[in-house]
């Protein structure tokens, strides 16, 4: 028997299908337990039919509905309750964080400034972090 068993249960949305690929494979190797989707609206399909995640890392720029609009629906709908949201987006203003921020995200992670492997840690940390208080 085997005691190395996945430690968190992870939603990763994102339209890039290699980079939702490779996100997938960088948490799996932390031992995340990874559901990937390629969009919000599917995504919202799996939040409705009762999929609680623990943590939820959300690209922003998607289309049919963005992650702003995402964010706002599981807000408005109590979906993932409790579930740790980070954006991971390009978008970098700070007028785009806030507002990331105001609908419930913990963390906001600029793409282009982190390799998915820092991605995977920074998720780690906020986890940590919020374990802690």
């Amino acid at each position: 028997m085997t005691n190395e068993k996945k430690e968190h249960d992870v939603l990763v949305i994102d339209d890039d299908a290699f980079l939702l690929d490779m996100y997938s494979l960088k948490f799996s190797q932390k031992n995340f337990h990874v559901t990937a989707s390629s969009g919000t609206i599917e995504a919202l399909t799996k939040l409705r039919e009762g999929f609680m995640p623990e943590i939820i890392v959300v690209d922003l720029v998607m289309p049919e509905m963005d992650g702003f609009e995402f964010l706002e629906v599981v807000k408005n709908e109590g979906l993932a309750k409790g579930a740790l949201i980070i954006i991971l987006s390009n978008l970098g203003q700070q007028e785009d964080i806030d507002r990331g921020l105001s609908l419930g995200a913990l963390g906001f992670i600029i793409k282009a400034s982190a390799t998915p492997t820092e991605v995977v840690m920074k998720v780690l940390e906020t986890v940590e972090e919020r374990a802690t208080k």
